[in-house]
């Protein structure tokens, strides 16, 4: 499948997103259906079927009250027990009402009950009731009372059939409310299922079409990133996924044209640093027979001539003299400078606080001269070349010395560790340097004040920097000094020596 005909992500998202949707949507109007159609058959029951059954109830008390009222009353005369008898009817007329309003007729047998109540009433109670009004108890008639009698038996028989009839539709309702809630149980159980079934199929065709895409091109441009550049990417799935490894394809392309040129550049420059640092070692030795000639010779003649001439000439054999001594001086750092990297020896294991406390020696005369007070601490043990780590030191404290302002030089060599590097600092109370010279001054040949108030040939900080980065580490300005001058430099730490260390402590 080309690119214009591959599904853009957003609308695979979408399809997915829609058919959830969907899913959800019939899923919750199913439920709703269902759950409504639970809600009437519990409704029909609580609400209809229970009260109707106790309204029957009532009923059937009611007649009864009337048919106890009119016997009481035929026995005694009492118009007293004729309460019972004109109340049952009123409650009679109320709870049939009411059984009909909830629940129907029931197979007629209300409107039977009626019938049957106001039967009894025209043909027994009614004339029993007047009878015995005018004539007294003994007003009663053996056939109407059995008539009576027989009447009520079959309102006995109907108000019961009733009460039977809607025990039915109790039973009836606890069933379809049984069957409701089984639906809807069911319902519930395979709209889940069907919507795990979905969720399961989208998820993976989700995986297929999108995910697995991407993780096979994230694991591509790792491969990429870690430096394979040769690694053709071919990238599947959503429109996005195959453009966006086309990208990483043209970077990578890119990447490997640039590194072409830069290997180019990079090998042209190592020849061009070739040459020059030859050159620089060759023109210096050279110059080193010459010029001591020539210092030799103006010595000579500061000797032997020295006062016989005017004083002009000697002032200009002195200025030839010193000028061949300076040259001199340059010389020999060049070579110093030219050396570093190149005409390196065999690192070894340096205990620092030796070294260190050789160059302080060194530095006895000045030390003395200027009443400077030198603070070292213990120093740890690092892989190196003595001579040049020693010159990074002397150039350091060489500098705190000259450099010193109105009060007696006090410096400091302290060190911290820091992950996997030392990390020293050599600091003074001198005259310090400002944060805009941070970089300026470890390039060589470049001076901060002039060589007559300081002297020097401006390169022994570019050294320093030479050779720190030849053994791995850095070297930089502490511009957050409030005075003074801080350079911090880091060397590595020797792994087997650390690891004695640990070992010691523990």
């Amino acid at each position: 499948m080309n690119l214009p005909q591959r599904m853009p992500a957003s609308r695979l998202l979408g399809a997915i997103v829609v058919v959830l949707l969907a899913m959800t949507a019939v899923a919750i109007s199913s439920t709703v259906v269902a759950l409504d159609a639970l809600g009437d058959t519990r409704s029909r029951s609580v609400d209809k079927i229970e009260p109707a059954a106790r309204r029957a109830q009532t009923l059937n008390r009611s007649l009864l009250d009337q048919e106890t009222g009119v016997r009481g009353f035929t026995l005694t005369g009492q118009d007293a027990f004729l309460k019972p008898y004109l109340d049952g009817q009123a409650a009679q007329t109320e709870a049939a009402r009411n059984v009909r309003d909830l629940v129907g007729d029931v197979n007629g047998r209300v409107t039977r009950i009626e019938d049957l109540a106001r039967q009894w009433r025209s043909e027994y109670a009614e004339p029993t009731v007047a009878a015995i009004k005018v004539s007294g108890p003994a007003a009663g008639v053996a056939g109407d009372i059995e008539r009576g009698k027989v009447v009520f038996d079959q309102l006995r028989s109907e108000t019961a059939a009733l009460q039977s009839d809607i025990g039915g539709l109790a039973r009836q309702a606890r069933a379809d409310l049984d069957s409701a809630a089984k639906v809807v149980l069911w319902l519930v159980i395979g709209m889940g299922v069907l919507l795990v079934a979905v969720i399961g199929g989208l998820s993976l065709l989700l995986h297929r079409l999108l995910i697995a895409p991407l993780a096979s091109l994230a694991d591509h441009t790792r491969q990429v990133a870690s430096g394979d550049f040769e690694h053709e990417i071919d990238a599947d799935g959503p429109r996005e996924t195959v453009m966006l490894g086309e990208d990483v394809n043209q970077m990578r392309r890119r990447i490997v044209q640039e590194l072409a040129t830069l290997a180019e550049a990079k090998a042209e420059l190592q020849r061009s640093n070739s040459e020059l640092e030859q050159f620089a070692y060759v023109a210096s030795h050279d110059l080193q027979e010459p010029l001591r000639k020539v210092a030799s010779f103006c010595q000579l003649l500061q000797r032997r001539y020295g006062g016989q001439l005017d004083e002009r000439a000697d002032q200009y054999i002195e200025f030839a003299v010193d000028g061949a001594k300076r040259m001199q001086v340059l010389i020999n750092d060049l070579l110093a400078f030219s050396r570093v990297g190149r005409m390196s020896r065999e690192q070894t294991v340096i205990d620092l606080n030796d070294l260190v406390r050789h160059v302080v020696d060194s530095f006895s005369e000045r030390v003395e001269e200027t009443g400077a007070r030198l603070e070292i601490a213990d120093l740890p043990s690092v892989r190196g070349e003595a001579s040049l780590l020693s010159a990074v030191f002397q150039n350091l404290i060489s500098n705190a010395l000259k450099f010193k302002g109105a009060e007696a030089p006090v410096i400091a060599v302290d060190v911290v560790r820091d992950g996997e590097m030392w990390k020293f600092t050599v600091r003074d109370n001198g005259i310090g340097i400002e944060p805009e010279y941070a970089d300026r001054i470890f390039v060589i040949f470049q001076r901060l004040h002039p060589k007559d108030a300081y002297p020097g040939t401006g390169i022994g900080l570019a050294m320093c920097r030479k050779i720190v980065e030849f053994h791995g580490g850095t070297i930089r300005l502490k511009t957050d000094v409030d005075s003074g001058t801080s350079f911090e430099f880091t060397l590595p730490v020797v792994a087997e020596l650390a690891a004695e260390v640990e070992e010691v402590h523990v």
